[in-house]
């Protein structure tokens, strides 16, 4: 379905990368943005931004992992703006490296964004949603929720679980006109390199080359994103090294796994970046926003 006119709509992560894009395209809608971000400054920076684009805006200084801070949420939409026609599950954040080598508290840290943010996003806004009729979850997940490569293994798993959450929720709530889409990009120029984990050798490095070689920006991204939203759409996969990719699996997992992943492993080890071998290593290192 497409967006309500004016949309209301809360984005988390709002105050950086595809956050921010997100909030500044909503705002040449004419959009009532609150901003949620566990930067406060970012958050009321992206605000203010959003009030010169044209739109209005408030922002609010928010963990996502923290349950009681996001119950919150749909009382300060209706209290600001009468209510909530859209929320961006957009948070998150990464961790990088061999599974052995990644302490649990770099997993349950990452599990606490980047999937129970989402979880508890749902859980807040589907009682307002299901009460007026309408609404639209947008879930932000990666190209590593369809395509589960090495060395993201903590990413991988949570962005799997978003996809998860979209797709059986999307059943559940169509009787209900409520939309659900999740966002599965592979690699954007943004800035979550800067405060993700790493562990092992090269690790950090890696996903900072894969980051200088995106060919779209968040803005591009957050477009197109609300375009698939127009459409109704549940699937946004918007390049097409993750699409192909996703295809590919599909088609022959077991042969996805035991030939293609090792060949792009290959690749990225002997530092080749172009022709098919470059597509198929970036899709082994696949870190959204």
């Amino acid at each position: 379905m497409a967006l309500a006119s004016n949309p209301r709509a809360v984005v988390t992560g709002g105050g950086s990368g595809i956050g921010r894009a997100f909030c500044l395209a909503l705002a040449k809608r004419g959009a009532r943005v609150l901003v949620a971000d566990i930067n406060a400054e970012a958050a009321t920076q992206t605000a203010k931004d959003v009030r010169s684009a044209g739109g209005t805006a408030e922002s609010l200084r928010c963990d996502v992992s923290k349950r009681d801070e996001m119950f919150a949420l749909p009382d300060v939409m209706t209290k600001h703006f009468g209510g909530t026609d859209v929320i961006f599950n957009n948070a998150g954040v990464a961790v990088g490296g061999p599974v052995h080598e990644i302490p649990v508290d770099d997993w349950e840290w990452l599990m606490g964004i980047n999937l129970w943010g989402v979880i508890y996003g749902t859980l807040a806004f589907l009682p307002h949603f299901r009460a007026q009729k309408s609404g639209h979850f947008v879930n932000v997940a990666s190209a590593a929720g369809l395509i589960c490569g090495p060395g993201l293994a903590p990413y991988n798993v949570a962005k799997a679980g978003v996809v998860a959450l979209s797709e059986s929720l999307s059943v559940e709530v169509a009787p209900d006109g409520i939309g659900v889409s999740v966002l599965c990009p592979t690699f954007i120029r943004t800035n979550i390199h800067t405060s993700s984990r790493s562990h092992g050798e090269g690790t950090r490095e890696m996903g900072e080359k894969m980051m200088a070689r995106a060919k779209k920006s968040a803005d591009e991204i957050a477009e197109i994103t609300l375009r698939s939203v127009d459409r109704g759409e549940l699937y946004i996969v918007p390049h097409s090294d993750g699409l192909w990719g996703w295809r590919l699996k599909r088609a022959d997992p077991e042969g996805f796994y035991k030939r293609i992943v090792p060949r792009a492993m290959k690749s990225v080890s002997e530092g080749k970046g172009s022709g098919e071998d470059g597509v198929l290593a970036s899709l082994m290192n696949m870190i959204r926003k």
